[in-house]
């Protein structure tokens, strides 16, 4: 459906039909998204730390800013979201013995197992792209990233 029939509106030009068609399909895969997370009683940054903390493993701990430099969304309370998941058994976390205002963070075996669990996170991330092919995904891809410049 054409973002003009979805919100049955106008727009000035293609630049501006363009950033509205992005910021609607944003925030309508991003609500999908969040309600396959809340499921598991996680938030987006607490996902986005589990994954990172995941994909850093065989490097050990990660420190605060280490976990910072990658979230999604930079304005995030790394040091808040790490506690959340320390308390549920999901993260590890130590001062570091050279500067102890640093902290290291590693994921447990338990948090592991419940990114394991996540199935049917994983398979939502896979299929909300699914009306593209490849080909197309990958200029999608390459059109975001210009964008950002």
């Amino acid at each position: 459906m054409s973002i003009e029939d979805e919100l049955k509106g106008r727009f000035r030009n293609e630049y501006h039909k363009g950033l509205i068609n992005l910021s609607y399909t944003f925030k309508q895969l991003s609500y999908e998204f969040l309600q396959s997370l809340k499921k598991h009683g996680l938030t987006e940054p607490q996902y986005n730390v589990l994954r990172v903390l995941r994909g850093f493993r065989s490097e050990g701990a990660v420190s605060i800013g280490f976990l910072k430099d990658r979230m999604l969304d930079r304005n995030s309370d790394v040091s808040r979201i790490v506690e959340k998941l320390h308390l549920k058994g999901l993260v590890e976390r130590t001062e570091n013995l050279g500067d102890r205002r640093q902290k290291q963070v590693w994921i447990t075996p338990k948090g592991l197992d419940f990114l394991e669990k996540m199935d049917d996170c994983n398979q939502k991330v896979d299929t909300m792209l699914i009306n593209l092919s490849e080909e197309e995904v990958m200029q999608l891809n390459h059109l975001l990233d210009k964008i950002r410049g």
